[in-house]
């Protein structure tokens, strides 16, 4: 009789667990954004957070993590290549094709460039603009 006592007790604290663990994987991680300002409202305070108040502009990495796309015609090598799937390489191409050719204008003359396949433009027009009047206020 005792050993049925203990093997309720630990169903009973086992059930209770996973309860506990549903209910934690219900809330978290929240999907709401942490700031009530669109991405391009981001500014950094002088502690390196990110605020919807006064700041500075975040820039490189920075303004990939928080979603800011970069503008294909302005950003720097190093830039680009934090663009995943996108490398050194092909950020080397990708701006050495712009100082040959100048501004990108269309997606077509991304895809020209040696390297940018079907999979790598998706990617490119997914983390960059080709205006920076698009770029949502990415000054890069």
């Amino acid at each position: 009789m005792r050993r049925f006592g203990r093997t309720s007790a630990l169903a009973a604290l086992s059930l209770g667990l996973l309860a506990l663990g549903f209910a934690a994987r219900a809330r978290w991680p929240d999907s709401r954004p942490s700031l009530d300002c669109p991405p391009e409202a981001v500014r950094l305070d002088p502690a390196g957070l990110a605020t919807c108040g006064p700041g500075t502009v975040p820039t490189g990495s920075q303004a990939l993590a928080l979603g800011l796309k970069l503008d294909l015609n302005a950003a720097s090598e190093s830039e680009l290549a934090l663009v995943p799937g996108v490398g050194r390489d092909l950020a080397r191409r990708l701006v050495s094709a712009r100082e040959e050719q100048g501004r990108f204008v269309s997606w077509e003359d991304v895809d020209a460039v040696p390297g940018v396949g079907a999979a790598k433009l998706e990617t490119l027009r997914a983390a960059t603009v080709l205006d920076a009047a698009a770029a949502n206020g990415s000054v890069w």
